[in-house]
């Protein structure tokens, strides 16, 4: 089995309830920033890098999601009747990501700085490490108002509390989630366990993040950007 990561997988099934009205007749990854849509500025960074498959998993009002990736490079995994949460959607998606480690990144977040797959993936450790976290100092990270969701010790082991925030980028093994009964749970189960073996990891982001959950996230990361309407 391989131990380095050569598969991408966007979570983009959500229902965007924090984006109110935005998302009423689309999926929130179609909602634009700068001009494109948000699923696109994380594609953009996840071909910079180089992976030879990126995954995408699809829920809430996927057609528009199908279309505009319908044509591209990118494998769709489709979530139906139900949602999976972010678990059980990787799960589902193992038979197109392939084995081994895989990135899991989110689409609601606009990065400005080194490509975070590439800083990522130089501190990956497969002997060490079951999955690496990339966080954000909280003063880097725009739009976020919480107190944070990481530490980082001496040896770079994660420990959840306030401190650094969760960019929603993590390289993660896979294996554990076989073990697990739900049908639909949330990644956390799988991060529990792998902080009882010491074997959750996490680093430091050295640009900046802009947290798009919500309405007022738009202009936060447009103001990241440089971006000026015409």
């Amino acid at each position: 089995m391989r131990d380095r990561p050569r598969s991408v997988m966007l979570f983009a099934a959500g229902f965007g309830t924090r984006m109110g009205a935005l998302t009423a007749d689309r999926p929130k990854p179609m909602i634009k920033v700068a001009g494109k849509p948000l699923i696109d500025h994380a594609l953009s960074l996840v071909r910079a890098h180089g992976p030879e498959r990126i995954v995408a998993n699809i829920h809430y009002r996927p057609e528009a999601l199908i279309r505009h990736l319908g044509e591209s490079d990118v494998i769709l995994s489709h979530e139906t009747p139900d949602i999976l949460e972010t678990g059980g959607g990787l799960r589902a998606a193992l038979p197109l990501l392939g084995d081994g480690p895989v990135f899991t990144m989110n689409t609601d977040a606009v990065w400005r700085g080194a490509n975070p797959l590439d800083q990522l993936a130089a501190l990956w450790d497969p002997t060490r490490m079951d999955a690496l976290l990339l966080c954000i100092p909280r003063d880097h990270a725009i739009g976020h108002t919480g107190t944070g969701d990481f530490t980082i010790d001496g040896d770079g082991r994660a420990q959840r509390g306030p401190g650094l925030v969760y960019s929603g980028l993590q390289i993660l093994k896979t294996d554990g989630l076989q073990d697990i009964a739900e049908t639909a749970f949330s990644l956390n189960l799988l991060w529990d366990r792998m902080l009882a073996e010491n074997r959750l990891f996490a680093a430091g982001y050295t640009g900046e993040w802009c947290d798009v959950g919500r309405p007022e996230g738009i202009a936060q990361a447009e103001k990241m950007l440089g971006y000026r309407h015409v």
